[in-house]
């Protein structure tokens, strides 16, 4: 068996989520958004959680689709309230209507994977990480990132949930060295969107 990072655990789940997803350079905008509001839901739980309710949440949440969820209305917020399949957490769900609303802006002004990615000057941050004790929770960067991100009008972005968030959607490469994903992914680092 090939070495990951040790965060991974044995999971069926939690593995095919390392090996597939964890650290890849996302560029699609509406994607970066859904991986943002699945990371706010996870605060207080494991992302374990979170993965194995992310399809009754696309369902729930018209895909992700922001511009859906945007209009969504008090009536959507109860539909929710009474899907089992989701976190159901009113302030969670509230924050996700509102935080759509706040991904049009950016994402009309200049679009909301060219806002983010600019934080990094559009090339993923390569961390050569040997110990997990040695992987931050946040640093000055998330920070940033987070305040910036509420002054947009978004909500539950703390600098905490933006660092996994950046981890999680490659802008930066937090696989441990001894990973077998870590060399992979560094591979991934040239957005394919570059001019």
């Amino acid at each position: 068996m090939s070495e990951r990072c040790a965060w991974c655990g044995v999971d069926p789940i939690y593995v095919e989520y390392h090996d597939t997803e964890w650290g890849v350079p996302e560029w699609d905008s509406r994607a970066l958004w859904e991986k943002l509001i699945l990371d706010g839901f996870q605060a207080g739980l494991s992302w374990i959680t979170i993965l194995k309710k992310r399809d009754a949440f696309r369902a729930g949440f018209d895909d992700f689709d922001p511009h859906k969820v945007a209009e969504y209305t008090e009536a959507d917020v109860t539909r929710l309230l009474d899907n089992a399949g989701i976190i159901r957490h009113r302030g969670k769900i509230e924050a996700s209507i509102g935080n759509a609303r706040a991904w049009q802006e950016i994402e009309a002004k200049q679009g909301f994977d060219s806002f983010l990615w600019r934080y990094v000057e559009g090339a993923p941050l390569q961390n050569d990480i040997l110990d997990k004790a040695a992987i931050p929770t946040q640093t000055p960067l998330s920070l940033q990132i987070s305040k910036d991100l509420k002054k947009a009008g978004f909500k539950f972005c703390g600098p905490t949930i933006v660092y996994a968030f950046m981890e999680a959607v490659g802008m930066v490469n937090d696989h441990q060295i001894t990973c077998h994903r870590h060399a992979a992914v560094k591979k991934l680092a040239i957005n394919p969107n570059a001019r």
